[in-house]
């Protein structure tokens, strides 16, 4: 184990704080503490408190004034003055006085799909694929669109009293695809194509809690509709060939599911495929969906800039059972004095190591 944690890559040992692109060395003083989280169907959220009283440079209150922390002002934190962690603007303001302790101040900010978040429409997309979605809302927020998917163009994309950015989750979901943003740049990308990070339990993994379970496995996904120009239904069943690309060697969920209990094909009650075609898309991308949940992982470990929603993680020392590529889903980075900074994240993947 010593030799693992004399590996570790030295780090700052306080983030750095920026506003409107600015380092600010007063905020990174009087940081309290931060929680920064972010998922792969969600916005990037942060809670950030900072010490709010003064001394002999500036007496009483420091923050109360808005010059520096305001409403709508740019925010950033990261590790040094490069590798950013979150990135986004100021949404909300609250203050602390705690009795026998120093006045504190909570800033809290959301990342730029905050946007998208708070215009809700009813409209329709006729003969449009997810990246034409994606360009045309991305153009509506003057976001510039990073489109890496090739799903295809479908007869009908109903926004039916949603916010643009519950109408981009749906239809992303539905092609297998990831919505996130970086800076400006709205992205839509095949799922599990970001980097990866390796984490070592007893090193940079400090702790991991981690479940295989059948329940909501399925040998089959079924999805039926009707072709209205060819007068006839359609059909398609997604199973294991659709995730296959994902197993690396592992033993997927519906094949122990197959051997343990037997059979079990689920029917889409939802969705109403209008050609072939998007039959297969839809019946592949949840089976797909379904699959990654068969693996589901908790974990701790050591902050690294590139953990975020969506990337790979390569987990070892846990044995032949359960090492192997994960998919963070959700991650959460923490700091505060006692504890310094530690990263939170949950991960899933389809399969375990076969026998």
């Amino acid at each position: 184990m010593s030799a693992e944690v004399a590996r570790l890559p030295m780090r700052p040992a306080r983030p750095s704080i920026f506003i409107e692109d600015k380092r600010n060395a007063q905020l990174e003083a009087g940081l309290l503490r931060y929680e920064l989280s972010d998922s792969i169907e969600g916005m990037a959220r942060a809670e950030i408190s900072f010490g709010n009283w003064g001394g002999e440079d500036k007496p009483g209150f420091q923050y109360f004034d808005r010059k520096v922390l305001d409403f709508g002002k740019k925010l950033k934190v990261g590790v040094g003055d490069s590798d950013v962690l979150f990135e986004g603007r100021i949404t909300g303001i609250a203050a602390d006085f705690p009795e026998g302790e120093a006045a504190r101040i909570t800033v809290f900010a959301e990342d730029r799909l905050q946007d998208l978040r708070m215009t809700r429409r009813t409209r329709c997309f006729a003969q449009s694929s997810l990246g034409d979605v994606v360009r045309k809302i991305a153009r509506e927020h003057g976001l510039d669109a990073q489109v890496d998917t090739q799903a295809p163009a479908v007869p009908l994309l109903a926004q039916l009293n949603q916010t643009d950015l519950a109408f981009l989750f749906d239809i992303a979901r539905r092609f297998d695809a990831d919505i996130f943003i970086q800076g400006t740049a709205l992205h839509a990308a095949p799922a599990r194509t970001q980097e990866g990070v390796k984490l070592a339990w007893a090193g940079t993994l400090r702790s991991f809690t981690v479940l295989a379970d059948l329940a909501h496995q399925r040998s089959g996904v079924v999805a039926s509709g009707w072709d209205v120009s060819e007068k006839k239904g359609v059909s398609h069943k997604g199973a294991k060939s659709a995730i296959e690309s994902e197993l690396n060697g592992d033993t997927a969920g519906g094949d122990i599911l197959v051997k343990a209990l037997g059979e079990r094909v689920d029917t889409l009650a939802h969705g109403v495929p209008r050609s072939a075609d998007e039959a297969k898309q839809l019946a592949e991308a949840s089976y797909r969906h379904m699959a990654r949940g068969f693996v589901t992982g908790e974990g701790a470990c050591e902050t690294d800039p590139k953990l975020r929603a969506g990337v790979k993680l390569d987990l070892t020392g846990l044995g032949p059972l359960f090492d192997g590529s994960y998919r963070a889903i959700s991650v959460t980075h923490l700091y505060d004095p006692e504890h310094g900074a530690r990263t939170e994240f949950r991960c899933n993947r389809p399969g375990i190591k076969p026998l």
